[in-house]
């Protein structure tokens, strides 16, 4: 056996050179020892103890390192998503407040606004009926001056055309008859006339 083995590595080895050297030689499949390790059953108990003891070991790790850091950053993660749901909804609110006091303030400016535009409109009504009473009272006034004046010029011209009349009836009787009336008779006369 210990030639086969001498052997073995020596045909091996030369095996190997000659690989080396040519690269179409193959390494006869007696040599391997019967197919691929894994699934030999000479080693299947030593690889099932060696993947529980690994399988333990990454279940403590992961146990006592990875789940504590990601449940933390998922609490984290948590706490940072309700504290911004809540700065949003206090800000929500304040929006909400912001716009409630700016629309009542707008109605308040437009109530305001109305008012003042009323009592402006009133205070102009006012001023312009003023204006309108004072006006029609220096027209009375001047009309009934303008009246006076008239219902005088008409008097003065009354007397004066009575005087007038009387004086064309004298020159005209006084030419027709070639006597003159006297001026009671004339004015008697003429005031006779005016009156029909």
């Amino acid at each position: 056996m210990a030639e086969n083995h001498s052997t073995g590595s020596l045909s091996t080895g030369s095996l190997s050179t000659g690989s080396l050297s040519s690269g179409t030689e193959a390494t006869p499949p007696s040599e391997h020892g019967g197919g691929f390790p894994p699934f030999q059953k000479d080693t299947f108990a030593s690889q099932l103890l060696w993947l529980a003891i690994f399988f333990v070991a990454l279940y403590l790790i992961a146990w006592k390192l990875a789940l504590p850091r990601v449940g933390s950053i998922i609490a984290d993660r948590r706490k940072r998503i309700s504290g911004d749901l809540d700065e949003a909804a206090r800000m929500k609110d304040a929006a909400d407040a912001a716009i409630a006091s700016y629309e009542k303030a707008l109605a308040d400016a437009r109530a305001r606004a109305q008012a003042i535009a009323a009592e402006n409109r009133d205070k102009i009504n006012a001023e312009a009926e003023a204006r309108r009473k004072a006006v029609e009272a220096g027209l009375h006034a001047k009309l009934a001056a303008a009246e006076q004046t008239i219902a005088a010029t008409r008097t003065a011209a009354m007397a004066n055309v009575q005087g007038i009349a009387r004086e064309a009836a004298v020159a005209i009787v006084a030419r027709l008859t070639g006597k003159a009336p006297s001026e009671a008779a004339a004015t008697a006369a003429v005031k006779v006339a005016l009156d029909r």
